[in-house]
């Protein structure tokens, strides 16, 4: 059996029918891998045209406000991602003139590509023989040669890419790697495979073994790290419709340049006496006292992929003095406004279910 010859009759019959594969348009590509990285097709594709719409081109792009960016990408998590493609938009427009490099080479220069998105780019848009390897390549490769290396280990990775190098064709390179990754997501998923429609069920190795379900191996994932957030949705008295105290986050961490409510993080969850016992809050927000503070007896859990965060909210009502003490260190935000900034999706939950 031809592998890449299989595969592409498979695709040209199967293949999705998406929006950036119309035209090629490398900007066009670019964005949508991004956006898809860690996201599958049918959550990923409103974000698609939301971001498409508000950035239609590199220049759009590279002179957006940075907060702006992140208020479009605000609910697709790893946010670096999209920071990352902004100060690449910035480099292309300033430096390249607007267009993306035609090699996979030259791609990698620019902050925030790296090897599987330079390779689609430059195979999709400008039909550069180079493979994409992703999960759901990896995947297919490792069920139908019954590879058995560890896919996350650099002799794995080896493997992968050189098997595929060996497979695309120099005819279309893009159609193969776009083919390779609608079979992985349509009929090789990781769950559940469709092992009875598929094209290569008479020579898949993993199949006839019993090795399906197990392939591709990969190493054991590490406990995730647990943190517990104290917010506190601060307003000043009389004004319940009126302003509340945010912050941006600064510091190198998750949900970096986003905005969310004065916070206190601590090594297990705390009740309010211990909150107000403990040595930041009155650095956090000073003037406050143990009247001010109620609780809500719920506790939001957000997980992202390699840290659990458990966050307890509370209600705080504060006078006019205390509420101008706080304005030196917050900033106090009417809702209208807070909508239009970018936020984590755990204080959107709340504000959706609590305010």
């Amino acid at each position: 059996m031809d592998f890449t010859e299989t595969l592409l009759s498979w695709y040209s019959t199967h293949g999705r029918d998406l929006p950036w594969r119309a035209d090629k348009d490398p900007y066009a590509i670019w964005i949508s891998e991004v956006i898809l990285q860690q996201t599958r097709i049918d959550q990923g594709l409103p974000y698609y045209f939301r971001f498409m719409k508000a950035f239609p081109d590199v220049y759009a792009l590279a002179a957006a406000p940075g907060e702006k960016v992140l208020r479009f990408w605000q609910g697709l998590g790893y946010y670096s991602r999209a920071r990352n493609l902004h100060e690449a938009a910035k480099e292309v427009a300033g430096s390249f003139g607007g267009k993306l490099p035609g090699s996979s080479r030259e791609l990698m220069r620019i902050k925030g590509i790296g090897p599987y998105t330079a390779a689609a780019i430059a195979s999709i848009a400008f039909n550069e023989v180079v493979p994409a390897v992703d999960g759901n390549v990896m995947r297919v490769l490792a069920r139908f040669f019954s590879i058995q290396e560890k896919k996350d280990s650099a002799k794995g990775r080896k493997i992968f890419e050189n098997t595929a190098r060996e497979l695309i064709p120099s005819c279309c390179p893009g159609d193969f790697n776009q083919a390779m990754m609608d079979f992985g997501a349509l009929i090789c998923k990781p769950q559940k495979p469709l092992c009875p429609e598929c094209v290569f069920r008479g020579h898949c190795l993993a199949l006839q073994s019993g090795l399906v379900d197990q392939l591709p191996r990969k190493n054991s994932r590490k406990r995730p790290r647990m943190r517990h957030f104290h917010y506190f949705f601060i307003r000043p008295r009389g004004r319940a419709h009126g302003c509340f105290f945010v912050r941006q986050r600064k510091q190198k961490d998750i949900w970096q340049h986003m905005y969310e409510f004065p916070l206190l993080e601590a090594e297990r969850q705390l009740t309010a006496p211990e909150l107000l016992a403990d040595e930041g809050f009155v650095h956090l927000l000073p003037g406050i006292d143990a009247g001010h503070v109620n609780p809500i007896p719920v506790t939001l859990k957000h997980q992202l992929t390699h840290q659990s965060i458990h966050a307890a909210f509370f209600f705080v009502d504060v006078g006019k003095a205390v509420a101008e003490k706080l304005k030196r260190l917050y900033s106090c935000t009417a809702p209208a406004d807070f909508d239009q900034l970018a936020k984590p999706r755990l204080i959107d939950r709340f504000l959706q279910e609590y305010v």
